[in-house]
């Protein structure tokens, strides 16, 4: 559970209006399942709580595919948290909202045998422009080592990082790199989870 703030809004019965007041979440953490199962269900989930909480779409969608990110690539280069909280075989997943708006998103997992930096892939490779992707999204990115070896990769989003701004970061002119498709395949994809 997470921590929240109180939200006022109107309901009208029979023609008085009342206040009323309702939690609304600012933080959530998940266990994932360590594996692609749970990424569609974190999306979910973070997408509904971050609505709920009145977050921009273009931050959300910018979120989403950050949180994406983030896991598959601790499902790839990290190995599961063991810690009994979160259970054997998970990663956990948790974002929060501050009091200025800003949106941090963190993974963290049980460490692996590198740390996470962006890669320079050639134009054919398959992987490894998951960072680079975030650092075009994010205000701000890093890792977050602790003494148990879980490793945490926490980004932090704010308002003005929008999908046109993305596409025209992340082409590379003569390079034959453009993500705007691959923007409408994710979207495709989230509107199928």
């Amino acid at each position: 559970m997470g921590a929240f703030t109180p939200w006022r809004g109107a309901k009208e019965v029979s023609g008085v209006a009342f206040v009323v007041a309702r939690e609304v979440p600012t933080s959530s953490s998940m266990a994932v399942p360590h594996g692609p199962a749970g990424v569609g269900e974190a999306r979910r989930r973070m997408r509904d709580e971050l609505r709920i909480n009145g977050v921009s779409d273009s931050v959300i969608d910018d979120a989403v595919l950050i949180l994406s990110e983030l896991l598959s690539n601790s499902c790839r280069h990290g190995r599961p948290l063991g810690q009994a909280e979160v259970g054997d075989g998970d990663i956990r997943a948790a974002w929060r909202v501050d009091s200025t708006g800003r949106l941090t998103v963190e993974v963290t997992d049980g460490g692996g045998p590198t740390r996470p930096v962006p890669a320079t892939p050639s134009v054919t490779a398959r992987g490894g422009r998951g960072l680079n992707i975030i650092t075009a999204l994010a205000q701000d990115w890093g890792v977050r080592d602790s003494s148990t070896g879980e490793v945490t990769v926490w980004v932090n989003v704010t308002e003005g990082h929008r999908r046109e701004d993305f596409a025209a970061r992340v082409v590379v002119p003569g390079s034959g790199l453009d993500f705007t498709d691959a923007l409408e395949d994710f979207d495709r994809l989230d509107r199928l989870d």
